[in-house]
């Protein structure tokens, strides 16, 4: 009766499902094979992403010193020695 008051109610959750012999079953090296290849793309991915900040701050010298007017911006600065 009290199942009909609740919408959307279902019965068969009322208790916990009892796992079975077919079911599969995760084991520890397939857990650390996968903690190993989600820490293997997160470095891929921090260190995509470091290269791509250094390479934006790299471009936007380039366009500073293109902008100021100069002509050699891809040279080394050179510093005359005292």
């Amino acid at each position: 009766m009290s199942a009909l008051l609740h919408a959307g109610y279902d019965v068969s959750m009322e208790e916990p499902e009892q796992p079975t012999a077919d079911r599969y079953v995760e084991t520890a090296r397939e857990r650390r094979i996968a903690t190993a290849v989600l820490l293997l793309i997160l470095v891929v991915v921090v260190g995509g992403g470091v290269w791509l900040a250094n390479a934006m701050f790299e471009q936007r010298a380039l366009d500073e010193c293109l902008a100021r007017g100069r002509t050699n911006c891809g040279a080394p600065l050179e510093v005359p020695a005292r």
